[in-house]
């Protein structure tokens, strides 16, 4: 008599579709939903009575939300044990990049008009973008670098102290957050918290470290 076959677990069955070759065009296509619903609304005349305002403000909102999320990956694939999360980091993290680059072209292009002196007045007396800007251009730094034959130009070691700069994006991501709130709002906060959060569980991972 053959054998009964195994039911498939709820984690088998996740991994399996993590590796399957459609999931990242999946992935890519969602991760650009926020953008494509924000031009909607826009041409809609659904981003209120300040549309430009509200739609720097989304840019920036995703871009630390998918900030977020990068950093998220690989406590999710410990905890998980599901390996195939790992794939997903590196896009997502470019997706943070993408969104913070168009919150800074919103700002320069659309709010500012291209008036650099203005750009450049805000950066220097307007502490909440001096932190912004910072933040962006660890960011791009990190973009610049992400493809693997930097991480083979630059070795390892390099590479990967360089990448760690990540958490730093993240607390300036926050901090340009909670400066630009008038009045006290708990949103972020929560994302500060989110990732000092992430922030323990990596450093609890290193500690559990055999030496």
């Amino acid at each position: 008599m053959p054998s009964p076959s195994r039911p498939v677990t709820v984690k088998a069955f996740v991994s399996q579709r993590l590796s399957s070759r459609w999931t990242k065009p999946l992935v890519f296509a969602a991760a650009l939903a926020p953008m494509a619903w924000t031009v909607w609304l826009a041409l809609t005349g659904g981003l209120g009575a300040e549309p430009v305002a509200e739609g720097v403000r989304q840019s920036g909102i995703w871009a630390l939300r998918f900030l977020l999320l990068a950093l998220a990956i690989t406590p999710l694939r410990l905890l998980s044990g599901l390996s195939g999360l790992a794939r997903f980091r590196r896009m997502i993290g470019l997706f943070a990049f993408f969104y913070a680059l168009l919150h800074v072209l919103a700002y320069v292009g659309i709010d500012q008009f291209f008036d650099w002196q203005a750009v450049w007045r805000d950066i220097v007396k307007r502490p909440y973008i001096t932190v912004g800007m910072g933040a962006f251009l660890i960011l791009t730094a990190l973009a610049a670098t992400s493809p693997k034959s930097m991480v083979r130009r630059m070795g390892g070691r390099a590479w990967r102290g360089l990448h760690k700069g990540v958490f730093l994006a993240g607390a300036g991501a926050c901090l340009h957050y909670v400066m630009l709130v008038k009045g006290w709002q708990p949103t972020p906060f929560v994302y500060a918290a989110i990732l000092l959060a992430l922030l323990g569980a990596r450093l609890l991972n290193r500690a559990q470290r055999p030496a």
